[in-house]
């Protein structure tokens, strides 16, 4: 029976601007999205029983939520009624990932979940098309038909690729007892409104755009870092405490509440991650999109 293994990858934020609220309700941002090789992993199937299955291990909070509202769920039902197919599909989806600590776990899922679902049924969609039904289940589930790091505009769901940066390595620190829903860091940032017209959306993503191909992936940045830190102390901490272990850098992943250090060596990562014992820890390094590419979308 055909079945489709495919990873879903996390992310990081590099850069994380925040412009202001838009009248619309949404914040204007402008950030540098980094896949990582923490992954969860999906397993897609063709099933003789109609309709969709998840199967979700990993991850006992997923459990009691209805499935429907799942992305991976969302997405696959999005593709069978865009494609018209009607032949059953059966997933198990692996958490790795941690949810809820800005490392884009659930959009991941999503995105790997329409590129493996058009593996398993060997359809194509036009890429324009594609995006849009990854940009109406979340924001940042466009970048993850992407991959490597790329350039984020609008809400985040205005993609453009830039050129990867040499492979780092790092510890990203997942605290247990601190959840940070994205909402509350966006009402804590207390941002200014934000005027919404061409030319200073143009201006601004030009001069983002322009830093980010000279920085080459130098000076991480985060405005979330100071609401949400102020709120949660601990991992304003825990930034602290991977520098002081030897990371070069450390920044809050996303809106968090993880927190990743880079370092000099896998090593080095390893042995600063003894310093967490109450905390979740993953040693891991940045991710190509040639690599990415690779992996996704089953190329040899």
């Amino acid at each position: 029976m055909p079945e489709v293994r495919i990873p879903a990858y996390a992310k990081i934020n590099l850069r994380l601007d925040i412009l202001g609220k838009r009248s619309d309700g949404f914040h204007e941002l402008r950030t540098i999205f980094q896949t990582i090789s923490l992954h969860d992993e999906l397993r897609l199937r063709v099933s003789k029983q109609p309709g969709i299955a998840l199967r979700i291990l990993g991850n006992e909070a997923l459990l009691h939520e209805p499935v429907e509202k799942n992305l991976v769920y969302r997405a696959v039902h999005a593709l069978r009624r865009e494609l018209e197919i009607r032949a059953g599909t059966k997933i198990e989806l692996k958490k790795k990932i941690p949810a809820g600590r800005g490392l884009g776990g659930g959009s991941s899922d999503a995105a790997a979940a329409l590129l493996g679902y058009l593996r398993l049924t060997r359809k194509k969609i036009k890429p324009g098309r594609l995006l849009e039904i990854a940009a109406s289940l979340g924001a940042d589930v466009p970048f993850f038909l992407l991959g490597g790091r790329a350039l984020g505009a609008n809400k985040g769901d205005e993609i453009y690729p830039l050129p990867d940066i040499p492979k780092q390595h790092l510890l990203v620190v997942s605290p247990k007892d601190i959840h940070v829903p994205t909402p509350d860091a966006y009402r804590w940032l207390k941002a200014k409104p934000f005027r919404l017209t061409k030319s200073s959306a143009n201006s601004k993503l030009f001069e983002f755009c322009a830093l980010c191909w000279s920085a080459q992936g130098s000076g991480l940045s985060n405005d979330f870092e100071e609401p949400v830190f102020r709120r949660h102390p601990r991992l304003g901490q825990i930034k602290r405490a991977l520098l002081q272990r030897g990371a070069a850098e450390a920044s809050l992943a996303g809106s968090g509440s993880a927190v990743f250090g880079v370092f000099p060596s896998p090593a080095m990562a390893r042995r600063a991650a003894v310093g967490f014992p109450h905390d979740q820890t993953f040693v891991c390094e940045t991710v190509s999109r040639d690599r990415y590419f690779r992996s996704v979308k089953g190329a040899p």
